[in-house]
């Protein structure tokens, strides 16, 4: 498994602190109606906004590739259900991420200690040739709702695929626990000064339905987080390292 902590994480990191921003930037104005059509983008930076979310193609990491290509398509948003898929290939540079499409929710910032629930329910599909990526929300706790600095990173894996693996400071679970019925191994590492802590699924999960607070109150009891931490954003998508003709399939809904 690729357990890194490297420069492609940290690049990672810094794109979704630009992205906290930008959510803030976007929390503040109307967001178009997506329209019946598919809507579809192949564009590095590519981004859709529709209702309360964000769909990004984000190909932060495609230098590192020595060949390939991906487009994200957003579908519909039906009662908060977004179905969405993204296709990619990807060649070259196997130990480094190439991208991260995914939804982002906008909301606003709140402390853990003030939510009881945030519900996600993600079923998905991933079929392709040689797939080596990871299916995850990843998700960003700073220190207090007035700063978009990161503290925390907080990712739930429901698929490592091929050789995917979590940042991780020795290569091996912190603890395994059950959790909303499912069964996950937790990892620890650093992310620069970012403290990530990965739940990584025992199994591939593809019909998830849980309550991500679940989560948080794990860490609030069992590794010190703080219960005044501020949850400021929630991502869901797939970081691919390599493969041919993979695509993704989503139904995801998230809701504070």
């Amino acid at each position: 498994m690729k357990f890194s902590a490297g420069l492609a994480t940290l690049a990672l990191a810094t794109v979704a602190a630009a992205r906290h921003s930008q959510r803030e930037t976007s929390a503040e104005k109307p967001t178009p109606a997506l329209k019946e059509r598919s809507t579809e983008t192949c564009d590095q930076w590519g981004e859709i906004e529709t209702g309360s979310y964000i769909v990004y193609n984000d190909l932060w990491g495609e230098a590192a590739a020595t060949s390939g290509s991906q487009c994200t398509t957003v579908n519909s948003v039906t009662n908060g259900i977004i179905s969405w898929s993204t296709s990619w290939t990807w060649a070259g540079g196997s130990s480094s991420v190439k991208s991260f499409a995914d939804v982002s929710l906008v909301f606003t910032p709140a402390e853990l200690s003030a939510l009881s629930t945030v519900t996600a329910v993600w079923e998905y599909s991933y079929s392709g040739t040689s797939i080596d990526a990871d299916v995850a929300f990843d998700m960003f706790l700073s220190s207090s709702c007035s700063s978009t600095t990161d503290e925390y990173e907080i990712m739930i894996w429901l698929a490592a695929l091929g050789g995917a693996g979590p940042i991780s400071s020795t290569g091996s679970a912190i603890a395994t626990v059950t959790l909303s019925g499912y069964s996950w191994k937790l990892y620890y590492g650093l992310n620069g000064s970012v403290k990530v802590y990965s739940f990584v699924a025992s199994s591939e999960i593809t019909s998830f339905d849980a309550n991500l607070m679940t989560f948080f109150d794990y860490l609030v009891t069992y590794e010190g987080v703080s219960g005044s931490s501020c949850l400021i954003d929630i991502q869901a998508g797939t970081e691919p390292f390599t493969g041919t003709s993979a695509t993704l399939k989503s139904s995801y809904y998230v809701a504070i």
